[in-house]
């Protein structure tokens, strides 16, 4: 069978995030909608299309947004719920072809060229996967079809909001040639700003430019990407969704926290939902990470490499809390935590811990006295308790079981956001 010229679709949901809210609030629809953090250092993670006339944007400070925006809606993170409904989007996909490559929650690429006999041509399935998922999800999300990876996520950006955009393989460069630098996949703000300083403003130039001199001027290997893609050449395939490499959240507190307690309890309520969803993904993991962000914007990482995988909660709260005692903050100004675990495999091959083995702690100090962790780690009373807890979470929406250090705890749980370790190519929705 002759492979179709133009296989590949892009497919992106539309201001993912706020249109999940607007549509299970009917009382958002047609408003100002962000979601993101509403404290002092807020920033927004999705921004609805009503929000982006007004200039807001992902990634903006929420105080700056405000500003632009008066009659702002701030919504609060509910990361579950939109991993929960990327998973019907993913579905959806998943059942035109096997060929689904997830970039985040809210996007993915497809290869339709066995499907084409089912279904029609990649644009009437590009319509037909729109039609789905507006009819069964209530959701918008525009395509992209073309014959590349590049083509395809250049062409859903340009569709956007609600639409469906398609080149024929054979206008590809003479569509690109008008194009500004900055819609080719791959070319950040800081690339584009020194290309277009030596006068590479079009796709066009960047295309007929001297391969050699490009290279020179943003690099060997962006130059020869970029020279390749401006001339819609991408040889890249569709590859179906691997695991996560790891699962971690992190926290950006209002007010800066200098009391070493009240750090452990944050990083105890970090490790508690790190290991809800580790044992979600049936999978577990050998390296636990504690990341420290202090006020100076300075960042640390600090780990480690357990002799066995691990999902308990109580296993990643152990060894978490003796990497944060072993930095030795004694009123220093945190900005930011984090917690992280990697290495990750399948769940089953969690076993309990040989008593006495060593942990190995790249980047921990040798005085820090985790190797004597290991008798407190892999009691499998507490594998008992979390599955219980989990499941008493899954029926009654997070109410349930929990450490008794973080009953009076008054922060929104969902003030605690998924790390960019955590997606493919980051959390981010258009």
């Amino acid at each position: 069978m002759q492979r179709h010229p133009e296989p590949i679709l892009h497919v992106d949901m539309d201001a993912f995030y706020a249109s999940v809210e607007q549509r299970d609030d009917p009382a958002l629809r047609g408003k100002p909608v962000v979601v993101g953090g509403a404290g002092g250092r807020g920033v927004v993670a999705a921004a609805s299309y009503e929000a982006r006339r007004f200039g807001v944007h992902s990634a903006m400070p929420m105080v700056r947004a405000r500003r632009l925006c008066p009659d702002l809606v701030v919504v609060g993170n509910r990361f579950e719920r939109y991993r929960e409904v990327s998973r019907q989007v993913m579905a959806i996909l998943a059942d035109v072809t096997p060929l689904v490559e997830p970039l985040s929650l809210d996007e993915a690429f497809l290869d339709v060229n066995g499907a084409v006999r089912l279904f029609g041509d990649p644009p009437t399935i590009g319509t037909q996967v729109r039609a789905r998922v507006r009819e069964e999800l209530d959701l918008p999300c525009s395509v992209g079809v073309g014959p590349t990876k590049s083509i395809a996520k250049l062409l859903s950006a340009r569709a956007k909001p609600d639409g469906l955009l398609h080149w024929r393989a054979e206008d590809v460069r003479d569509n690109l040639r008008p194009l500004p630098v900055k819609a080719l996949w791959g070319a950040g703000p800081k690339t584009v700003e020194r290309l277009e300083s030596f006068g590479y403003r079009t796709v066009g130039q960047l295309a007929d430019a001297d391969l050699p001199t490009l290279r020179r001027v943003i690099g060997q290997a962006m130059g020869t990407q970029l020279h390749a893609l401006a001339r819609g050449e991408d040889p890249r395939r569709v590859q179906p969704a691997e695991a996560a490499r790891s699962i971690s959240a992190e926290r950006t507190f209002d007010e800066d926290l200098d009391d070493p307690e009240v750090m452990r309890i944050h990083v105890l309520k970090l490790a508690e939902k790190v290991g809800r969803r580790v044992r979600a993904a049936s999978t577990a993991g050998r390296t636990v990470t504690l990341k420290v962000r202090f006020a100076s914007f300075e960042t640390v990482t600090r780990s480690a490499t357990l002799p066995e995988p691990t999902d308990r909660t109580h296993d990643l709260v152990t060894v978490a809390g003796a990497l944060l005692d072993g930095l030795r903050l004694e009123r220093v100004r945190v900005r930011l935590l984090g917690v992280g675990v990697s290495n990750l495999g399948d769940g089953d091959a969690a076993r309990q811990l040989t008593l006495g083995a060593e942990l190995d702690t790249p980047g921990a100090r040798d005085d820090d006295g985790l190797a004597a962790l290991a008798p407190r780690l892999g009691d499998a009373r507490w594998e008992r308790v979390e599955r219980v807890a989990d499941d008493l979470a899954a029926r009654f929406g997070d109410v349930g079981v929990s450490y008794a250090a973080l009953l009076d705890d008054p922060d929104d749980p969902d003030e605690i956001a998924p790390t960019a370790d955590d997606r493919r190519a980051g959390d981010t929705a258009d």
